[in-house]
């Protein structure tokens, strides 16, 4: 395995992201963040809203459209309705934010060995799993940020190819401010550059001020395009909307300064030799390229704290963290490789016994806890149990094999296996736990054969759901309605219904159907209000009881 790797380390990193971010992505049903990227990008293909950009026939200028067109070019070669095809783009996306990890590295370390942990770590990283099979915008911005990156690394290092270098970061810079506005800039660009200049210098810049400048001016046209058309085509409703936007960094979802402090578990299987890779003393005298170490060390730490400045928090936006922590990590799992068998100090060798004994745990109690835990929802002879719990059962076994022989490398290739054995067979198991006997797409009120209208508007769920967009009318409106005789109004079911009180004089309510798009029933704490609705059928009263 190691010879392969070796040898053919691009193969091995794309055989890697096949098994982790292509299988069952059809699985989950859309959440918030996709469901309004989804729904802009049917839009684009049904009313032709490319850059004008629309969610129910409304303004959806919230985010720059780069990624959502990506999700409509696969929507509209595979079917708009394919989940599948929808969130591949992300998934591509992934594997170029993959292959630039590794090349990175190399370049940073002059090392392989450094370049395809990192890159494995960075794979196998939970919130860049999640980023990485979830048609969002996050995941473009930080992997264009990181090709940019890449691009300015050899300008800085470099004194040929300069202006192909500087072209093409400033090309991706600006993809990436087209994909999530300045987002990458502050938490993956802005501390790249003040760890590289701490720990690099910055001795060359002024030869290469004219390169800069290029970089600069082609980053900066590419991010600026669309807002600009948008000011000018639709002034009114795209200051509304920045103003709003603006407001959510400083009041909304605040959290206290030290939130992300835990970062380090966002990284899922290596929280462990995440936390061991930040502890700078102990490890300064152990790396095999301090520098390089110093440099992604103070490029992770640099992060989070310009993230921690920042009032809004919310635990996925620690995804830009990931990237340069798991170059950092890939340091001690480096370590690891070459020196675990000679190590004696306890306080060495405990952190890696627990990581990996959980881990190794976790596996070999798969096939028994996954059935008392799910079984009422599961089927014993379900295929994808059976090779699930067979293939934890033998990475669990095997990663406890061989650390008691003090084997690490086989250890840590068995964790990678261990997760590429939940995505590929165990994921789909995860609708054992999704039963909700109540859930009714709202999709069906299309069999309705009367004109319906909604009064407010639906969660993003429930319009991707719906399949069209919604006819709005006020209260108003629908009392002077000269149409059909019955209609039905849709309304969101936490909506006060004192609106509806008004039409009583008009209408008589024939019945309420309630739509609900929770994947789990109400005694979960993850069950929304907002993924419900009620359709009234009204029926309108003679024009004598009118009077």
């Amino acid at each position: 395995m190691n010879n392969f790797i070796d040898k053919r380390p691009y193969l091995s990193i794309f055989i890697m992201w096949l098994f982790i971010y292509i299988p069952h992505l059809q699985v989950l049903y859309p959440n918030i963040m996709e469901a309004r990227n989804f729904v802009t990008a049917r839009e684009m293909l049904t009313d032709g809203n490319w850059v004008l950009t629309t969610m129910n026939g409304l303004p959806r200028y919230q985010k720059p459209p780069l990624p959502t067109w990506f999700s409509a070019a696969t929507g509209e070669l595979f079917g708009i309705e394919n989940l599948f095809a929808l969130r591949l783009p992300a998934a591509l996306i992934t594997l170029v934010l993959l292959f630039v990890m590794y090349s990175l590295s190399r370049k940073l370390t002059q090392n392989t060995l450094h370049a395809f942990l990192s890159t494995a770590v960075a794979a196998t990283s939970f919130y860049i799993i999640f980023a990485g099979r979830n048609g969002t915008w996050d995941i473009f911005a930080h992997s264009f940020m990181l090709v940019g990156i890449y691009f300015l690394y050899q300008l800085f290092k470099q004194d040929k190819k300069v202006y192909s270098n500087a072209l093409w970061a400033g090309v991706f810079i600006g993809l990436s401010f087209m994909s999530k506005g300045p987002v990458s800039h502050y938490a993956l660009l802005l501390p790249f550059l003040i760890a590289y200049g701490v720990v690099y210098k910055f001795s060359s810049w002024k030869i290469k001020i004219w390169p800069l400048l290029l970089t600069i001016t082609v980053a900066v046209l590419l991010s600026s395009w669309w807002a600009v058309y948008i000011y000018y085509q639709d002034t009114a409703e795209a200051t509304r909307i920045a103003q709003v936007e603006s407001g959510r960094w400083v009041g909304y979802e605040l959290k206290p300064f030290y939130y992300y402090w835990s970062f380090f578990t966002q990284s899922g299987l290596w929280t462990i030799p995440a936390f061991i890779a930040l502890l700078y003393p102990y490890l300064k005298s152990r790396v095999s390229n301090l520098k390089a170490y110093q440099f992604v060390w103070l490029w992770t730490i640099l992060a989070v704290i310009l993230l921690s400045l920042i009032p809004t928090k919310k635990s996925r936006y620690l995804l830009p963290v990931l990237i340069p922590l798991a170059f950092t990590t890939a340091f001690y799992i480096e370590y690891l490789f070459k020196n675990f068998k000679q190590i004696t100090n306890r306080w060495e060798l405990w952190p890696v016994y627990l990581n990996y004994g959980l881990i190794s745990l976790i596996g070999i109690m798969f096939p028994l806890g996954a059935y008392l835990f799910i079984g009422d929802s599961l089927d014993i002879l379900n295929i994808n149990y059976l090779l699930t719990a067979a293939g934890l059962l033998a990475a669990g076994i095997s990663i406890g094999y061989y650390l008691i022989l003090k084997k690490i490398k086989p250890v840590v290739y068995a964790s990678l296996f261990f997760i590429l054995i939940v995505i590929t067979l165990g994921f789909p198991l995860s609708n054992a736990l999704l039963v909700n006997p109540d859930y009714k797409s709202i999709a069906l009120v299309k069999d309705q054969s009367i004109p319906i209208y909604a009064i407010d508007d639906l969660a993003p769920e429930l319009i991707w759901d719906l399949g069209e967009r919604t006819t709005f009318k006020t209260i108003d409106q629908l009392k002077e309605y000269r149409g059909n005789e019955m209609l039905g109004v849709l309304t969101y079911y936490s909506t006060n219904k004192e609106a509806l009180r008004e039409l009583k004089d008009v209408y008589h309510i024939q019945d309420v159907i309630t739509y609900d798009l929770n994947p789990v029933d109400r005694t979960r704490r993850s069950y929304k209000d907002r993924l419900k609705a009620d359709l009234y059928i009204l029926k309108r009263k003679s024009t004598e009881a009118n009077k």
